[in-house]
């Protein structure tokens, strides 16, 4: 759901998206849904971070599922992180060595285990020092798809840092800093009400539907005016 939320505002704005990676869940439910596990966009055009780097964190999601024959109400969480695109020689203070890297291939396939390509051109990386896994699938060619997953391994090595320093920061300051898993930010309940909060800004809206179409602008013009009041 949040896939396709994301997929429609970037039509909205005319953004070109670009799906690196995705694994799927197995189907279930009675039309033999596939869920998906993970993904890994990329999504081109102007201002694209600035606008959407505020969407990181717990997304909560309120529902009867689907899935429950009971037809029971399921509470569901995901994770979203934003990432510029970024290049080693951008932040030269971080060094990425070979022996520091372990690089696997596979067949990179669909839901259903359809279009699977007979070669192994999908590519994960793995940096041991931290144990990010990173990976990449839309290239035919092998080398592409290690250049594409080197890329997001960079920027989010770059988000670490910067993770890091804010946390040493807010030691000064004696602020406390949450973890990053719990740090919940919004919530979409689809029953027994419906609502949409954002839990940073206080900003909602009933319009559930509106939102998961991809209508955004107002929650991300409510994170950019809490950043400039921060400044």
């Amino acid at each position: 759901m949040l896939l396709r939320m994301y997929e429609r505002y970037c039509q909205r704005k005319g953004y070109k998206i670009e799906v690196l990676q995705q694994s799927f869940g197995e189907g279930g439910g009675p039309e033999g849904r596939i869920g998906t596990k993970s993904v890994t966009l990329e999504i081109r055009g102007e201002w694209t971070f600035g606008f959407l780097k505020k969407e990181s964190g717990v997304h909560r999601l309120v529902r009867i599922s689907p899935f429950s024959p009971q037809k029971l109400r399921h509470t569901s969480f995901a994770l979203v992180d934003v990432l510029p695109k970024i290049s080693e020689k951008e932040v030269p203070e971080i060094k990425i060595r070979p022996e520091d890297l372990e690089v696997e291939t596979f067949r990179a396939s669909g839901p259903g285990g359809q279009y699977v390509n007979k070669r192994e051109s999908a590519v994960r990386i793995t940096h041991l020092p931290t144990g990010i896994k990173v990976s990449c699938q839309l290239e035919r060619l092998q080398g592409l798809n290690r250049q594409k997953a080197m890329e997001i391994l960079v920027a989010k090595l770059f988000k670490l840092r910067e993770a890091r320093q804010e946390k040493e920061l807010a030691k000064i300051k004696g602020k406390k800093v949450s973890a990053s898993w719990g740090n919940q930010i919004r919530s979409y309940v689809l029953h027994p009400y419906k609502l949409v909060k954002d839990l940073r800004t206080g900003f909602e809206t009933t319009d559930t539907e509106g939102v998961l179409d991809g209508n955004l602008d107002k929650f991300i013009k409510a994170e950019l005016k809490a950043i400039k009041s921060e400044i």
